[in-house]
């Protein structure tokens, strides 16, 4: 019998498209009836006004083992995090240190996880299989631009390399990614397996799709409220901009979810909810209740290579979608998914026109 490692920071009951797309891959993995799968994540942490009951999420049979490694809980930030992973990667080395396993995967949009994994694989005679789901150097390097992260950067590209060289396999979830790792690993041939569409999401039926009609206008975001999103620099002026007839409702949580309160006070705009995450049955309500599901990537060069996996969901729901993004993302909703719309990313004036148009 084969035993795989699966290394994924997150994994249900947390939610996000690293748990989810981590879940979907282990319950292919046991359509093999040769295969045992050994899941080692962290405790359920992504968003603190969230904090679901493990209850039957572990798992601990014949064929899986779903191993909770605690975590250090921290006020977010890049420190934070840091120190958060650097024990949660002690405890795992830790863990793991006296198995035998023939393949170790690893899900990385956080490239440490990835990292891990390659310092792993070897010492348990295991190939490296690794899912990359975001390109951390770039993200690092435009959203901290200043002189001081730098040498952090350059300290993480070595890293990155360290990690792709001891891969057998490398897939990426987005083509966007291809001419990035093309050009620095050369050597390399990569896979492109996407994102995908969950059955549960697919789609809602006509009569769900006719939204009660309201007074307002009901604009959903459901996701991360983070520096990759840049909501705080779109969604107040968004409103402000549409008015009394729209009503945007924030289902989420994030490291700029501050930053969007104190925007969305400063102008004064009274039609924006900011309400907690929920879990996915809960969400297909709320998505079953709006006129139209909204999508943002902030304004910096490495998200134009990103495919988000929101998008997928989105489009199965068959809303209609506004997204503010650019780049490979831009092409992607412009070719394959119709009843939508686009505009540059955080500009209030086209995003309102899109809408009022």
């Amino acid at each position: 019998m084969k035993r795989v490692l699966v290394l994924s920071y997150y994994y249900p009951p947390d939610i996000g498209a690293g748990s989810f797309r981590t879940e979907a891959l282990v319950q292919s993995l046991l359509k093999s009836d040769d295969v045992y799968v050994q899941v080692v994540s962290s405790e359920p942490v992504r968003y603190s006004g969230y904090q679901p009951t493990l209850g039957d999420a572990e798992i601990n049979d014949a064929r899986l083992s779903v191993t909770r490694i605690p975590s250090v809980k921290h006020g977010g930030g890049f420190l934070g995090q840091s120190i958060s992973f650097s024990v949660f990667a002690w405890r795992v080395l830790k863990f793991c240190s006296k198995s035998h396993y023939d393949i170790v995967f690893a899900t990385s949009s956080r490239l440490m996880t990835a990292v891990l994994g390659a310092f792993l694989s070897p010492r348990l005679g295991a190939k490296l299989y690794l899912d990359i789901r975001d390109i951390f150097v770039e993200t690092v390097q435009g959203v901290y631009p200043c002189k001081v992260f730098q040498s952090i950067v350059k300290c993480f590209s070595w890293l990155e390399g360290f990690a792709l060289k001891r891969a057998e396999k490398v897939n990426l979830v987005s083509a966007g990614f291809l001419s990035y790792f093309n050009s620095r690993y050369r050597s390399h041939e990569f896979s492109l397996f996407t994102n995908g569409i969950d059955d549960m999401f697919v789609p809602l039926s006509v009569a769900e799709l006719q939204s009660s009609p309201r007074d307002k206008v009901r604009i959903l975001y459901a996701g991360n409220v983070g520096d990759g999103q840049g909501l705080h620099r779109i969604l107040p002026d968004l409103a402000a901009k549409l008015g009394a007839g729209y009503e945007i409702i924030v289902l989420g949580a994030g490291a700029r979810l501050a930053e969007l309160k104190e925007s969305i006070a400063a102008l004064g705009v009274d039609n924006i909810q900011l309400l907690a995450p929920v879990d996915r049955v809960q969400l297909l309500e709320y998505y079953r209740l709006a006129d139209v599901l909204f999508l943002h990537l902030n304004d910096i060069a490495a998200f134009e290579r990103v495919l988000p996996s929101k998008l997928f969901e989105y489009a199965a729901s068959g809303k209609p979608i506004l997204a503010g993004v650019s780049g490979y993302a831009a092409e992607f909703i412009l070719e394959e998914i119709s009843n939508s719309a686009i505009f540059p990313p955080c500009n209030a004036e086209a995003a309102a026109k899109a809408i009022l148009t």
